[in-house]
Order: structure tokens, then sequence, then C-alpha cells
């Protein structure tokens, strides 16, 4: 496939959601990360002619042979995945971070009296990180709100029991401002400190209920005593407290050094999906397909991937999240399956990828082979339903009156997955009176497949009704009358809730709302309802139109025919003046027409 045909194949799979995405060049090399709100948008504008004046940009994309995305919750999480993947792989067109700019941590110091400050970088020591923080004026804001709610120290001395108890320092402007107190000289006890550095840890980490109570019944306090300016002061307070509730799935430090794996398959193929957590973030994201040999479960493959992938990447964590029980005795690793909160989130994100990962796959197949994609959908149609035949040659019924008027029904038919419009039928009811379903439903599958078996063609594979028990339990009947039942498998779908009945089965079976089967069921349905309802509605329009010129002396079935053909409707006819009449059918009858139209208006 030509470089080009790719790329324009690539651009038309891509989801119209947040994510980042990666630029390959000829040589697998990763040129270039970037973050976008709507992926299909953004990679798309790349390849617009003209639309870069940057040298450097129009390289970039003449170098540009694959591209690869991830897919994440928001634009804020997009921006955080990418950071971590430019400072990992250093792409070379990522020229923004020559200046090494990363995004800023709190951190709460490893030592006596632990500081609390904002820093780029992060050190091994022991000290405790939270963030990164994309936006810096809420990070500061946080800390305006723990420097306002805890007395901590900002000095960088170091404060050991033994320079404390020897007084090397002395009280600085800070202690008499009344923001510290004083433990360079001892004035505040290791216990009090600690107190502090816990709070202030449990802000950090989102532990808000209890500091938010506090908070609240100091502001009614303040305002009982009419204290309003203070009142205002500690609602500010509250206010950025409550801002910093919502966390990003990509930004809990409580998340570390864990590997998680996810799984989506088809007939042929499991995708899994592979995140890397370290400090709150994704570091490493990794989608691989698996082609089954032995029609292997999920469980099984996703043992297989778990093994293979850790094994590339050289993983070491001690905790791997999945999505279902595995027989896996990796030593020192634990196995957890997600149920709710931050855990839960990064689960469904990368269940989200392995997702949109198959259905790329399935896509491109679908582009690149139509072939093997129509057999694919119609191998798990067999599957799901549980068919002798595989399914190439589809019918499907459905009825369309209103108030017993005009009563008619249509057949679509649907071959190798794909519309057979030419193989479409038409059919006016004509033994049933009144508006009954189950009976006009019975009529025309008796005349569809009773003429099918006299003239000799060949029957389909699967016959669908549009309705419930009684509509099938009809079509059943019919087929029995003339002979085709047991030749053809026959369902029914009911639109409720999209229910799947089998002749003889009280129960419905309920098919995956996402499986390709229930799409194609979905398809012929919807076909059979609007080519029905299309005839339905010629019928009346023609009824109408016929209604109202058979009334006209001297007005016959050839004069109808050439008044509709160039006027296209009765109201258009009605409303034609009496020349233009004369000049479609003639001066005579032109003026019976106009005649009648004038006096019945």
């Amino acid at each position: 496939m030509k470089k080009s045909d790719h790329i324009a194949a690539i651009l038309k799979r891509l989801p119209e959601q947040p994510g980042i995405y990666k630029h390959f060049d000829k040589d697998d090399k990763l040129l270039y990360v970037g973050k976008a709100k709507n992926l299909k948008n953004r990679v798309s504008s790349y390849f617009n002619k003209n639309k870069y004046e940057n040298g450097k940009t129009r390289l970039l994309v003449s170098k540009i042979v694959d591209i690869k995305f991830t897919v994440v919750e928001t634009e804020l999480d997009a921006l955080l995945l990418e950071n971590s993947l430019i400072k990992k792989h250093q792409p070379r067109y990522n020229i923004q971070l020559k200046d090494d700019k990363t995004y800023p941590w709190i951190v709460i110091k490893k030592e006596r009296y632990p500081r609390v400050f904002q820093t780029r970088q992060m050190i091994k020591d022991g000290s405790e990180y939270f963030g990164p923080y994309p936006h810096v004026k809420h990070m500061k804001a946080l800390l305006g709100l723990v420097k306002q709610l805890y007395k901590i120290r900002t000095c960088k001395y170091n404060l050991s029991k033994e320079n404390v108890e020897a007084g090397k320092f002395k009280v600085c402007l800070e202690y008499h401002l009344g923001n510290c107190l004083g433990a360079c000289e001892g004035k505040e006890s290791e216990t009090h400190y600690e107190e502090s550095i816990s709070g202030i840890r449990h802000i950090l980490k989102g532990n808000y209920g209890d500091l938010s109570k506090t908070l609240k019944v100091t502001m009614d306090e303040l305002a009982s005593e009419l204290k309003f300016e203070e009142a205002a002061a500690v609602k500010n307070k509250l206010d950025v407290l409550m801002a910093f509730q919502s966390r990003s799935t990509i930004v809990n430090v409580d998340i570390h050094n864990v590997d998680v794996f996810t799984i989506s398959s088809d007939l042929k193929s499991g995708y899994v999906n592979y995140m890397k957590i370290n400090n709150g973030s994704i570091t490493q994201t990794q989608t691989t397909e698996l082609k089954k040999r032995l029609d292997e479960t999920d469980s099984q493959l996703l043992e297989f991937a778990i093994i293979e992938i850790r094994e590339r990447y050289e993983s070491t964590s001690n905790t791997i999240y999945v999505p279902e029980e595995v027989e896996l005795n990796i030593p020192g690793v634990k196995f957890h399956i997600p149920q709710r909160g931050d855990k839960k989130k990064l689960m469904d994100l990368s269940m989200r990828n392995a997702i949109y990962y198959k259905r790329d796959k399935q896509k491109e197949v679908e582009l690149t082979n139509p072939e093997e994609h129509q057999n694919r959908i119609l191998t798990t149609l067999q599957k799901d339903l549980h068919l002798a035949d595989l399914p190439v040659h589809i019918e499907c019924f459905d009825n369309s009156n209103i108030q017993g008027t005009n009563p008619a029904s249509a057949c679509v038919v649907f071959k190798n997955a794909k519309p057979s419009k030419t193989d479409y039928r038409k059919f006016n009811i004509k033994t049933v009176v009144g508006p009954d379903d189950f009976a006009s439903m019975r009529e025309v599958v008796f005349r569809r497949y009773s003429r099918l078996i006299r003239e000799g063609e060949s029957l389909p594979q699967l016959v669908i009704i549009d309705g419930g028990k009684g509509q099938l339990s009809s079509a059943v009947s019919a087929l029995k009358e003339c002979g085709a039942y047991g030749k053809l498998a026959v369902i029914g779908i009911a639109k409720r809730l999209e229910e799947i009945y089998f002749p003889g089965d009280s129960f419905p079976v309920y098919i995956s709302k996402k499986s390709e089967s229930l799409k194609l069921i979905q398809h012929l349905r919807n076909e059979a309802h609007r080519f029905s309802l299309s005839h339905h509605r010629d019928r009346r329009s023609n009824n109408a139109f016929n209604s109202s010129l058979d009334s006209i002396e001297g007005v016959g079935p050839k004069t109808q025919s050439k008044l509709l053909k160039h006027f296209k409707s009765v109201k258009k006819i009605k409303e034609a003046q009496r020349e233009e009449l004369e000049k479609v059918i003639g001066k005579k009858l032109a003026g019976a027409v106009w005649t009648y139209f004038s006096e019945n208006s």
C-alpha cells in the first residue's frame, strides 16, 4: 500500500475523542508526540495542503509513514500523558521541551520538621511528591491554602536535634508575622508539627471531607459574629479546596508502580491493552493483537500477554490490575480486579483503548479486505444465533399501516452482509381487513416463500421478522404451510429492548449491544422499516391523488400519469395556472382540471 493511502486509511479510522497521537517515520522511529481535544480533527489537520508555513512542520509531515494513538478521558489527561511520553522518549520534533520544562510537583521533604514546597525535580530521597500539576496557578492556590491553614517553616536550615539544642538558629520574620511557630529555636514540638504535616498530606491526597467541615463551621461562626470579611476569606479557602476535589485518573499518586491489562476480542484475535502507571501518571501504553489458534478464551490470551509484555518492557511492578480472574502465579506479584474509584477508571480507560484498537483493526480490514470483513461479521452472527449455515443471504420483513389504512409490507434482502436493493420486494396486503399485523405478516411471508419454492429460487439462510413472539409465530405458521420451515432459520426482533426470539422459545435472547451481530440485525430491521414505510407513503399519496382526479370527468389514468410526472404532486397541480396545465394535457382537459380545483379549493 502507498504511504498516502496508508495515512488516508488511518485518518478515516481515527476517533473523535481526546487523546495523544504519535508520528513514526519509515524506520518506525518516533518523530513526534502531540495531544488533541479531537484526535480525528487534529491529526487530519497535519495533512491539509498549504496549512503550514513552518518549514520544520512541513518536513515532519513529509517523514510521517505511520500514526498511532491513545484515547484518554479528558483534555487534561491528554496533556499529562503527552508530557510523560515526551520526557520518556524525547522525540526529535517536540522542540518545545529543549529547556527541559516539566510540570511542577508539591513535595513534603524527608527531613526533621519537613518543608512543603513546589519543585520540578523529583529526587528519590524518600520525600513525598504530589502531582504533577499542569495548571500552575491552581497548584499555587493549593500551596497558599496549606500556608493559611498550617504554620509550616519555609527556611532551609538543617533542624537536626543537635543543631536546635545547640541554639545555632534564631527565629526570623516569618515567626514574628505569625506564619511559623519557631521550630528552629525549639518553640514547636515535633509531635505538633507532624500533626500539621499529616493534615497537609490529607489535603494533597484529596481527603477533603474533614477539612471542609471544619472550614464551614469556622465560616458560620465568623458570620454569626458579623466578621464578614474574615468569613469571606475562609469561604475563599473553601472554594479553593473544593476546586481540587475532582481529580484526573492520571493524577492520583496513590497509584504507583502498577501494570494495567485489559482485553477485547473478536472471533479471530484478542486485543490486549497495557498501561504502566508510575507516580500516578501513565508512562507507557501499548495495545497488542494476539491471533487465536485454538479458539482460546480471553483469560488464556490475557495470561499469555501479561508474561510476554512484562518481559518486553522489563516491568518490575508488584501489582497488576486485570478485568477478570487469571490463572497466573508470579512470585511477589498481586493481581487485583478494581471495582470502583480511580483504579476502576484506569481499567475503563485501558479497556476503551483495547476496544478502539480492535475497531481500528476491523476498519482497516474492511477497507483493505472487504471479503474478510464480511466473512467475520457473518461468522459472528452464525455463532451468536447458533445457525447451521453461514447466513450469506438474509431477508427481513416489516409491516406498515396507519389506523388500518393502506396496509403494506416490505422485504429487504442482504447478501454478504450488504443490502441487495435489486432484490427488495414490496407487498400490498390483499387478504387482511383492518390493522391485523399478525395476519399481514403471515400473508406476505407465505406469498414470498411459496413463490420462491414454486419458481425454484434459492432460499435465504436466515429470515428476520420485525416484531416479537406474535409476529414470529405468524411467520412460522406461513413457512410451515408453504413448506419452507426447516429449510431456513427464522428469528424475531422486538424493538423495545432489542430482544431476539426463536421459534418455540418463550424467553428472548439478548445479544451484546456492542456486538457486530446485533448491529447487522438492527441494520436489516431499520432498512426494512424504512422501505416498508416508503411503500406505505407512496400508496397513501397515490390513493389521495387518484381520489381527487378520478372525480374529474374526462381525466383518465394516462392524463393522471402525465400530470403527476410533470407537477410531482396534487398540491402543485392545484396551484398551477391554467396555461401551465394546457402545455401538459391540452386546452380542453386543462380547463376541466382547472375548473374542478377552482370550485373545490
